[in-house]
């Protein structure tokens, strides 16, 4: 997200970085909520999807109902999925460039004499997105909420964040914290790894805060499309694991076994299609809104 710290760019202020990452994470929920619920419910279904079963796994009590109610039964959980995307925009947007300017202060010089100035500076890049990603675990809570009704709203029916926290204890909300850390590792180092090489690579970009809009597109379609496909198969079992009930204890190593006897290993890129066909404009619309609003923010702040 931020350009490589040796290079000149103005740097906007954290209020700025908040706002305009934020209001980019409420746009993108609004437009791309119902694709990520029909992406989860595809990778939590355990059996054949065929062409008359699609319409009782997507949609579920709703199957039956008028179009518009099929409509709105994807968007469940919506106060949680608010609440996480928003806050993993900020986040993300914002604390990757913390990241990399921290890399850069303590290791900069040792990444561009092994690698290379250009080859360390992406690296620097895409290692900074994988911390971020690693970080993102303290906001898992509220991400397993949303995945829970999504996929199996009966779990958390009739209960609020707190009653939940007391009935349930913590620890439950924070199952599979070690696989989605696995998962989002490479996957962050994907994003931002791959749309560090596009501008670099492609459009001779050193300062990739300079990129054009047309840019940015291509370079987070890249970037999108490697980490989604890098973290699809620990996406699913880090899935499965969060859509179980609380007090469930499945292992993610009992999930994979099973999958692998059961359902073979094309079940570990379900959900993926879907997921691919959204990432594209999902992601450009979030980038292109962030890097649009932060420095009109910082006009301001």
């Amino acid at each position: 997200m931020s350009p490589p710290a040796d290079s000149a760019f103005k740097r906007e202020s954290g209020t700025a970085r908040i706002l305009g990452s934020g209001t980019s994470g409420i746009a993108e929920l609004l437009v791309f909520h119902p694709v990520d619920t029909v992406a989860k419910r595809l990778m939590s279904n355990r059996g054949h999807a065929s062409a008359s079963s699609l319409n009782t796994i997507i949609f579920k009590q709703a199957a039956q109902a008028p179009i518009h109610q099929k409509f709105l039964s994807l968007f469940p959980g919506l106060g949680y999925a608010a609440g996480y995307k928003v806050a993993q925009r900020v986040y993300k947007f914002g604390g990757q460039p913390y990241f990399r300017d921290l890399i850069d202060k303590n290791g900069g010089d040792w990444f561009r004499s092994t690698f290379g100035k250009k080859t360390g500076g992406m690296l620097m890049h895409a290692t900074a997105g994988s911390l971020t990603g690693i970080g993102e675990v303290v906001l898992l809570p509220l991400d397993v909420l949303k995945i829970k009704m999504q996929t199996n709203p009966d779990a958390v029916r009739g209960r609020n964040f707190f009653r939940l926290i007391t009935d349930e204890g913590i620890g439950s909300l924070y199952r599979g914290w070690g696989w989605t850390m696995a998962r989002n590792a490479p996957g962050s180092f994907a994003l931002f790894g791959g749309s560090a090489v596009t501008k670099e690579y492609l459009f001779k970009l050193s300062d990739y805060s300079k990129a054009t809009w047309g840019q940015n597109f291509v370079a987070s379609i890249a970037g999108a499309v490697a980490s989604i496909t890098v973290a699809a198969p620990l996406d699913v079992v880090k899935t499965r694991i969060q859509n179980a009930h609380f007090h469930s204890d499945v292992s993610g190593v009992t999930i994979i076994r099973d999958m692998v006897r059961q359902e073979g290993l094309r079940s570990f890129f379900k959900g993926l299609t879907p997921k691919i066909l959204v990432v594209g404009p999902k992601l450009v619309f979030s980038y292109t809104l962030a890097q649009s609003l932060i420095p009109f923010f910082g006009k301001y702040v």
